[in-house]
């Protein structure tokens, strides 16, 4: 059962929840003493009900937290806004998954002393029973008497007048007491199960009564006899129920009728209870017509759902056919971006290729490299490929900068490499052309220069099988202890420039 709202506690349909759609904080009014802060909610700011914690570490009825989730497109924790608005963090943003219920405080809360807010009772307790008082002893004799209406000042706190309604199943038992339209309409659709329960259980209830009253009616006609004396005749007690409403509901009210011998007096209470009982029964069949309708749209109900269930599916698996659609996709373009790099590097071999047998090789960061070399992670270096001519010999220079064979250690080795090209079938094999090696001074005074004719006999100038020959050349084809000569550049700004020139007129 939800409580009254104190004079403190915030009045609003867009500050507060309905009593009855989210039963908010208890009264400060029923406390024997003034509640402790921390035991104040600051949302409604009455005494938590159901104690919720936030990351801020305030704390909030659960219905209000929910209350100001749902109405607020930026829920930000009220109280951190009050004491420092600079300071309000992530952790101000309120959210119910993020709030955790404050055990300690409940506990506290449920041992408070109050008393009952019912005028006339005297009722007084723990927290913790103050709502099984409450509801249950509304409708009890004790309170039957003190208790016909509720004043005009106490429904205007609970709800502003303009937006009152009235659950059209409060009369047999349905806790939603008032709210505004919209929650009662709200409140009728959701909770179609439990009134027809209460229907049920009312009809139930309305059908054994009838039942009782008939067989009373019976009873006492048979037991009744006509007296010869009037002096000694006396009728037997008749016990008539008669049907009162009190706050809604209807209640027996059993009252004694006169000892009468008197037929017309006697006719009389028979025609009351043939009455009470056709009323009875018209209330019952209009219940029965309640309930059938109820019953209609429980199954109205159940059919949305299932469609909705049917819909929700259809709409995973359209979710998974394009998840698995952006997979493929996704998988297409790795391969183009793939492809792509094949391109693009392709593109950068065909831009520093050459087509007249002569190629510049420029080594940069040549001490690093002399140094891998050395260390062995990385032995030798490649060129890119050039050839003798548009459709000739594909070749490429090989160096080792820390030396190989005779020349491990000592010397730069530098050799030539006969590549698989694309028009091999129609040159001439085995591969004769002559090839001359150049170290270039950059100072442009004296260049090393070693030339050579290639073996016929060597299978490094036969036709390739593979994509390359084994490389051939000079293994000694220049001193490192002379590559940092004070004469000459050889090295100049950790630079190298070698050069190789194949004749193709042989």
């Amino acid at each position: 059962m939800a409580e009254n709202p104190t004079d403190s506690a915030p009045v609003g349909p867009c500050l507060t929840p309905d009593e009855n759609e989210f039963p908010f904080g208890y009264p400060i009014s029923i406390c024997q003493k003034t509640p402790e802060p921390k035991y104040l909610c600051c949302g409604c700011h009455n005494v938590l009900k159901k104690a919720q914690q936030t990351l801020c570490g305030h704390r909030y009825c659960a219905a209000c937290l929910s209350w100001i989730v749902r109405i607020s497109k930026n829920p930000i924790c009220s109280r951190c806004k009050e004491e420092n608005p600079q300071a309000v963090g992530d952790e101000s943003f309120l959210s119910e998954e993020k709030a955790f219920i404050d055990a300690a405080i409940n506990k506290e809360i449920s041992e408070l002393s109050v008393h009952c807010v019912i005028s006339g009772c005297g009722w007084t307790g723990l927290m913790k029973n103050f709502e099984t008082h409450v509801c249950g002893g509304i409708f009890l004799k004790d309170h039957k008497q003190t208790v016909t209406e509720i004043s005009t000042e106490e429904k205007d706190d609970l709800v502003p007048a303009e937006v009152q309604g009235r659950c059209s199943f409060a009369d047999i038992g349905c806790s939603f007491k008032q709210g505004s339209q919209e929650m009662v309409k709200e409140h009728e659709a959701s909770s179609l199960r439990d009134h027809v329960r209460l229907l049920l259980q009312f009809v139930s209830q309305v059908k054994a009564q009838s039942d009782a009253n008939r067989e009373k009616r019976i009873s006492g006609l048979s037991c009744t006899k006509p007296s010869m004396n009037p002096l000694e005749g006396n009728l037997s007690d008749l016990q008539l129920q008669g049907a009162v409403e009190v706050n809604g509901d209807l209640e027996a009210d059993c009252f004694h009728a006169a000892s009468s011998d008197s037929e017309e007096e006697l006719a009389l209470q028979r025609f009351m209870k043939e009455k009470l009982l056709a009323e009875l029964e018209e209330k019952l069949h209009v219940f029965e017509n309640i309930v059938t309708v109820l019953n209609k749209e429980v199954e109205a109900s159940h059919l949305a759902i299932a469609a909705s269930v049917h819909q929700s599916g259809l709409t995973q698996d359209l979710i998974l056919g394009l998840e698995q659609r952006v997979m493929d996709l996704q998988q297409t373009l790795a391969q183009k971006d793939l492809a792509l790099t094949k391109l693009e590097q392709s593109l950068h071999l065909l831009e520093e290729a050459s087509y007249d047998g002569v190629y510049l090789w420029k080594i940069t960061n040549f001490t690093r490299r002399c140094h891998e070399s050395a260390c062995g992670r990385m032995v030798s270096l490649f060129s890119p490929a050039f050839y003798t001519a548009r459709y000739g010999y594909k070749l490429c220079l090989r160096i080792y900068l820390n030396g190989d064979g005779t020349g491990k250690g000592t010397h730069l080795s530098l050799f030539i490499v006969v590549m698989k090209g694309e028009y091999d079938a129609l040159l001439e094999w085995p591969f004769r052309n002559k090839v001359t090696f150049m170290l270039l001074d950059q100072n442009n005074r004296e260049h090393v220069t070693d030339s050579f004719h290639p073996d016929p006999t060597s299978g490094s100038f036969q036709r390739p099988q593979g994509e390359s020959n084994i490389a051939s050349g000079r293994p000694m084809f220049f001193p490192l202890n002379k590559l940092q000569s004070p004469k000459h550049a050889y090295v100049k700004e950790d630079t190298v420039f070698l050069k190789c020139v194949v004749e193709t007129n042989s």
